[in-house]
Formats: C-alpha cells, structure tokens, sequence
C-alpha cells in the first residue's frame, strides 16, 4: 500500500483549537481533519441534538407530498409503499409502512423482484396498486429517473410521491411531489440523505402536521441508521445526528428485526461497524438469493417471536450468499491465472452460471487481491449482465461509457455500476474496456492507497485522550476512524497466528523510544510471523479499538499495514 499522511493543519491552527477545547493537540489536529475549526463545530461534533435536524418543509415539495398522503388518509386510499431492495431500500419502506399502519389500514407494501423487474420503479409494481384499487405510490431509494413509469401510473389513476436521493436525470418525473435534495433547485440545506433518511423526513413532516414533535419519532431511528451505515453515506451534519440517536435506539431498544439478527451475536453494544459488517449483509441477502419482501417483513414484524422465525430463514440465504460468493471469487481467480490475465489493468469475467445477486460482491473481492477496475459477468435471460466495481480515484463509470457501442443499457456512478450486453459482444467489450482503461490509469491509481491522520507515539494515548477519541463515533465516511503511525516498534515475544489457515496474527507490541505497549491484531498478516522474530523493528499503521472481554475494556491497534523499519 502507499501511506499518504494527509495535509498537516497549521501548528497556530491546531494551537488556537487546543487552547479553544482545552484538548491535547493530537485531538485537535483530528478535528481540523474533519473540519472542525470551532467550538460551536464542535459542540454540534461531540453533542449531536435533535435540534439539530432542518425542518423537513424545507425540502422541495415536501407540503404537496405531505397534503396528499393527508387526503388520502381522509378519503381511506390504498397506498402502496413501494422501495428498492437493497438495505436502503427495504429500511426505507418499512419506515414508511410501520408509521402509515398507526394512522391508516390502507398500506401495503411492495419491493421488486431483482430478477424479473430489476431495480427501481417497476410497470409490475404499478400493475399490481391498479389490480388491488391503489390510487396512491410512495417510492422510497427509486423514482427520480422514473419519467415514463410515472406517466404510466398516471393512465392508471394511480398518484406518485417520490423519496429518493439519487442524482437526477435531465427531467424530473410528472409526480404529485418528488422529494429528493439533491434536485438543482431544492433549497434543502443538507443533500447526503440516504433513502431511508428522506422517508424519515417525509414522516416528520406528516408526524409535525399532526402535532407531534421528533422526539415521538425516536424509535423508527434504528431503521434509518441501519440504511446510513449500509448505504455508505457521509456520517456527517443530519446523517451524523440520526446515525448517533438510532444507534442509541439500536442499543437500547431495537425494533424486534434488529434485535432478531442482533441475538446471533454474543456481544452487548453495537456499532456502525457493526451494523455494516453482521446486521446489514443479512438484511441484503434477501434481496440477492430470494426476495427483498422478506427483510420488510423481518423489518416490521410485530414480536420477537416472529422477528426469530423470519431472521432464522434471513439467515439461511445469506449462508447460501456466502458460500455463492466464496465460491464464484474463487472461480474468477482461477480465471484471471488461467488466462493470464494477472498483468492487466483492468478485470473482466465472465460464467453463465455465475449467480446474479452476488456479483457485485464478488467484483469487491476480486479487487482486494487485483487491485483494479473489475467487471463480472453472468448471463441473465438472452443476456450478459455484470456488475462494477472501482478503485481509488477512477471514474469506471466513465470507462464504461467510453464503450458505449457494446452496451444494451448500463448506469451507477464513479465506484460502482451494472449493464447489459449481447453475448457476442462480450469478447469485443472486454477489449475495448482494457483499453480505454490502461489509456486513463495511473500506476499511482493502482496501489492501494493508505491515508494517515498522524505520525504518533504510543505515549500520547492516555486515559482522556481514548475516552474524548471515542466520542468522535459513529465512524463512517467523512469521518472515518482515524488512522495512526508509529514507527520503530517491536513485538514483545508473544506474537501467534490465528485462523484455519494461520492467516491472522495477534501480539503485544511496544515503542522502542517510549517503552509503552499494546495488543495488535492484523486480519491477513499472518506471513509477517516470522519476519517479526527477535524484536525486528517495524513501522505499524493502526486504527485504535476497544477489546472488551467480560467487564474489562483496553485499547488494541487493529493493524492496516507494517514495513519493517
């Protein structure tokens, strides 16, 4: 990997905020990284407040949106809930759902089917409100490029409110409102919502209609925190606010879904980590290997009895997904070696077989040991369909379009997107993507990239400093946990490998210059066993975690790379 150290803040800058908190001057420094240069900053940083979330009528067209679901309650509707299946997208319409079911019957809910319908907005869906005598849609994580769907709805008699937070496209759909703050001119000061998060603006406009305050909303914030760690948004300004209450709710008192897949765990607090790594993939599982209707239900379930039963087969796709994704990355290994295509700038590979709902996943994978723009491909009905995945700083939506003249459909953003192709442009596209990939790559673009907040000793981590460090969570992109060097440290004689496979090791390290220690994990360096041998000294760069066993707690370095010194 290149360690990049990020651009130091000025020492009369880090002085001044040190001097302003009364906090030593490595929390400082943190602070200025994450763009906090006060003390009202930074008080709205480590104190996030209710108070703090916009008033939702600020959002363009919230009032019409707000003034039709009112009607419709008035007039008892069918409203149909309709959301992507993604976790995003399955959080979103439970939300929605759970909160419409305490004021009206009249609420059904629907998720598309990945396969036949594909993403977003369907005609199926559509089809289905018209059959079941709906006159009202609320898309939630879809909808802002659904022009012609919502045209379609409206020769049905069937109206359209849109929550989304995808970029739009050149028109907006003809819908009674569409909620979305990144639109142009939509004044909504804070546009990094995810799905969820804007249905949740949408339900503090109708809960403050109806005079009640964000307080009684509280409980649905576990939904929406989950689909912000999932969707990988920034974890700043509203986001931060409902990423931190709906955690306390997570924590607390989750809704019986989330405790269902929390009880799979043996531990007592979660994080935002967390909630990405073990609840969230599970959720998604559904989605990919049977249907997304089955995390709403998880998601709405009324007692944990229930809750256990619909997680239990929750829990059985995403066993089958993992086996699928193991199994298929191993298989495009192979692939790239029989090929010999280990020297390429980009990856390209394609199986029939290969199953459709874990593509994506195994894309990712492909990148940890091949560090490039990768695409997999599998068929799908009369066609191939792949998914995408990037590096640092690439555009591959980008190269994608370059190859324009292969491709059926495709769309996504910078680090992630899907198409289609016809079979026998396949060998063509694979080709011309290689191309236009290695003409716009750097070498730089295809080492990993490590970016460090500060070169330390172990010495500066006191009591106070891990304690204040804790208070910078929940961690999340824009503020992510921050990332330490320490140069000339040495294992104390107690290094072991874990894992099947010895792949993992754990020690104690200590700084040669200042004799202070720590345990160390690294996920993957069990190689480096026996090159730490006899107190070689290393340079180590870490994140700080919390080990907790029983009712103790210490700090361990969770290791993202070394060098020997």
């Amino acid at each position: 990997m290149r360690w990049i150290l990020k651009q130091e803040p000025l020492d009369s800058e880090i002085a001044h905020l040190s001097e302003v908190l009364k906090v030593e001057p490595l929390l400082a420094k943190l602070l200025l990284l994450r763009g906090i240069q006060n003390y009202e900053e930074a008080r709205a940083f480590f104190r996030p407040s209710l108070d703090d979330l916009h008033d939702p009528f600020l959002m363009k067209d919230m009032l019409k949106a707000v003034d039709r679901i009112e009607l419709a309650i008035q007039n008892e509707e069918r409203i149909l809930v309709f959301g992507d299946y993604d976790v995003d997208g399955t959080t979103a319409v439970a939300l929605m759902a759970s909160y419409l079911r305490t004021i009206t019957p009249y609420v059904d809910t629907y998720i598309p089917d990945r396969y036949k319908e594909g993403y977003g907005v369907s005609s199926a869906g559509i089809d289905y409100a018209s059959d079941n005598e709906m006159s009202l849609i609320i898309a939630l994580d879809c909808g802002i490029k659904s022009v012609g769907l919502v045209d379609y709805a409206k020769t049905k008699g069937i109206d359209f409110i849109i929550c989304d937070h995808h970029l739009p496209g050149s028109k907006i759909p003809n819908a009674v409102a569409v909620l979305d703050p990144k639109q142009d001119d939509c004044n909504y000061p804070y546009n990094e919502l995810c799905g969820c998060g804007v249905g949740f603006k949408l339900i503090q406009a109708l809960s403050s209609k109806r005079g009640f305050t964000v307080e009684d909303l509280v409980p649905y914030l576990d939904l929406v925190a989950t689909a912000i760690g999932a969707d990988i948004v920034p974890i700043t300004g509203e986001n931060r606010v409902l990423a931190y209450f709906g955690l306390k709710v997570i924590n607390e008192n989750p809704r019986p879904g989330i405790k269902a897949l929390m009880s799979l765990y043996k531990q007592s607090h979660f994080s935002i980590t967390d909630i990405v790594f073990k609840v969230a993939p599970k959720i998604n599982a559904a989605g990919r290997i049977e249907h997304g209707k089955f995390a709403v239900a998880l998601l709405t379930d009324f007692t944990l009895e229930e809750a256990l039963l619909t997680a239990e087969q929750i829990v059985s796709f995403n066993e089958e997904r993992r086996e699928l994704d193991q199994d298929i990355t191993e298989e495009a290994l192979r692939q790239i070696i029989d090929h010999q295509e280990i020297n390429k700038k980009s990856t390209v590979v394609f199986n029939p077989s290969w199953h459709k709902g874990v593509i994506g996943i195994v894309a990712s994978r492909l990148i940890e040991t091949y560090y490039r723009p990768t695409l997999v491909f599998t068929r799908s009905g009369d066609v191939l369909a792949a998914s995408a995945r990037s590096v640092k700083n690439f555009d591959v939506y980008e190269a994608i379009e370059a190859c324009s003249e292969y491709l059926i459909q495709f769309g996504g953003h910078m680090y992630a997107a899907g198409l289609t192709i016809r079979e026998d442009q396949f060998d063509a596209f694979k080709e011309k993507f290689e191309m236009v990939v290695s003409s716009t790559i750097t070498e730089e673009q295809l080492i990993p990239e490590l970016e460090i907040d500060a070169v330390v000793d172990f010495s500066q981590f006191t009591e106070r400093f891990s304690r204040i460090l804790k208070q910078f969570e929940p961690f999340g992109p824009e503020n992510l946990a921050p990332v330490f060097l320490t140069k000339a440290v040495y294992d104390t004689g107690y290094i072991q490998t874990l894992g099947k496979d010895n792949e993992h090791v754990k020690m104690f390290v200590k700084q040669d210059a200042t004799d202070v220690g720590y345990p160390a994990i690294g996920f993957g360096f069990g190689a480096w066993k026996d090159k730490l041998d006899k107190r070689q000294l290393f340079d180590v760069v870490y994140s700080l975690e919390e080990n907790k066993w029983k009712e103790t707690s210490k700090l361990q370095l969770q290791i993202k790379d070394m060098q020997l010194s």
